[in-house]
């Protein structure tokens, strides 16, 4: 186990990246098993409203950078409702460096059950949960900071 926590933090070129994505994934997990989804919705953006189909080429870059990650760190993590906890924590990656994105919500019927999925999108890029093909949309939101009171 020391091993393989020497060889992350000798090789792994964005450690902070990694370790930054362990702990919000952790925050919106402790998030959606302990508050109500009327508070959890606050921390999506506004509502009905999408961010830009144009970004920059760099933004498209980190956006694929924060993917990535995001992607790799919660692959193996036995968590519920996964593709919302990866939205919302790419989500949070992107705005901190100030790059827009859009969350999406949708549904569909799997056999005979409602199932519901979530997907962010950063320019033309879908950074998780792909492109949402499938699945009707029924809430947008696009990120934006909130004001510290």
């Amino acid at each position: 186990m020391i091993k393989r926590i020497i060889d992350f933090m000798r090789y792994n070129g964005e450690k902070w990246m990694t370790i930054t994505v362990y702990l919000y994934v952790a925050y919106y997990r402790l998030c959606l098993l302990l508050l109500p989804m009327t508070r959890i919705e606050k921390m999506m953006g506004i509502r009905g409203e999408e961010s830009a189909a144009e970004e920059t080429p760099e933004n498209i870059k980190l956006a694929k950078l924060v993917g990535f990650h995001v992607n790799r760190v919660t692959q193996h993590l036995p968590l519920e409702r996964k593709c919302f906890v990866r939205a919302l924590t790419a989500r949070k990656l992107l705005l901190k460096r100030g790059v827009n994105s859009t969350l999406y919500m949708g549904v569909t019927l799997e056999n005979g059950k409602m199932a519901a999925h979530a997907w962010l999108r950063c320019g033309l890029l879908y950074v998780t949960g792909g492109t949402g093909e499938g699945y009707s949309t029924v809430a947008k939101f696009k990120a934006f900071e909130m004001p510290l009171d």
